[in-house]
């Protein structure tokens, strides 16, 4: 499957509401990320996320259709060298090398685009798919921040991978 990722457009919101609307996918994200989804969520999304002159929230497509979303936040004031990504994939596309490749994409456009040195992301300890996804891209465990997360009433660690500007 050819992976790609892109700006967000409205057109994207039905099949958005659709893949984002899987309690499996929600079960991984903080909770900003609604669960049920549906696509007035996907409407204002997408309509926070448009027009940016430098976008940072991307639509991750598989033969151009709309399968995940991934993005990422620069930090601000002494962490402003440093941006935290994040991303998700609907069920159906699992296990088929579309999120390794979309983060690759992800670390690339901001490595290229912005005067960021560092860039890490926060994984549930309830997601070890995630953590190969990091390690592929050659990021790697910098930290486990022991009981640092409840998500459904559940206290959980989140494991931090971090990988460096080439060079540093």
């Amino acid at each position: 499957m050819k992976t790609a990722i892109r700006p967000w457009e409205k057109e994207d919101a039905k099949q958005l509401s659709i893949a984002a609307n899987n309690e499996n996918v929600s079960n991984n994200l903080r909770d900003g990320f609604p669960f049920p989804y549906t696509e007035k969520d996907a409407e204002e999304w997408i309509a926070l996320n448009e027009d940016k002159e430098q976008p940072n929230n991307f639509a991750i497509t598989a033969d151009g259709q709309v399968v995940g979303g991934i993005g990422f936040l620069q930090k601000e004031n002494i962490y402003r060298k440093t941006a935290e990504i994040g991303y998700w994939l609907d069920e159906n596309y699992w296990n088929k090398g579309i999120t390794t490749e979309a983060v690759r994409l992800l670390v690339d456009y901001i490595f290229s685009n912005l005067d960021i040195d560092r860039i890490y992301s926060e994984v549930f300890s309830t997601n070890p798919a995630s953590m190969k996804v990091a390690e592929k891209n050659g990021f790697h465990l910098e930290a486990v921040h022991r009981k640092a997360i409840i998500k459904n009433n559940q206290v959980r660690d989140a494991y931090v991978w971090v990988k460096f500007r080439d060079g540093l």
